[in-house]
């Protein structure tokens, strides 16, 4: 190893609820430099789950987030010049960057007026279990099931 491992960087937890998830998912939010936009739209987005759920909406974030993260995944390997797909186990910091990715792009994909109505709507099917978002992290789980045989390749 020629050179060393890139310092892990720390954030600061969001102004509003004082939450490091939630500081995390703005920046994945974020397009172009813009956190004041990404805040809104999160904050909006919460405000409206909050009103449409009667509940915390923090908590139907923190669910909704725990609800998409993938316990294992596939990752190709080569062995002997054929490529297999072996099942792994995701490291807990990937589980939740896997997860909050898979909301945002399944969000954004969504035909709602806004995007915070988006992310509001996809953040509370994500909380009961539904929305696409969750079907990507079943069909990963399915996928890692299918190739249960290479397991033995894990290094």
């Amino acid at each position: 190893m020629r050179k060393k491992r890139a310092e892990k960087r720390y954030i600061k937890p969001d102004p509003k609820y004082k939450d490091l998830s939630v500081a995390k998912f703005i920046n994945y939010i974020m397009w172009s430099g813009k956190k004041t936009a990404a805040r809104d739209i999160v904050y909006t987005s919460f405000d409206i789950i909050a009103e449409k759920t009667k509940q915390n909406a923090l908590d139907v974030f923190k669910k909704a987030i725990s609800n998409v993260q993938p316990l294992v995944e596939v990752r190709s390997r080569r062995v002997g010049g054929a490529t297999y797909q072996v099942p792994m186990e995701v490291r807990s910091e990937r589980r939740m960057a896997l997860a909050m990715r898979w909301i945002r792009t399944y969000a954004r994909s969504r035909k709602d007026k806004s995007s915070a109505a988006r992310f509001a709507a996809e953040l509370m099917a994500a909380a009961n279990n539904e929305g696409s978002a969750v079907k990507k992290k079943e069909d990963t789980h399915k996928m890692a099931e299918a190739n249960k045989a290479f397991a033995h390749f894990k290094w």
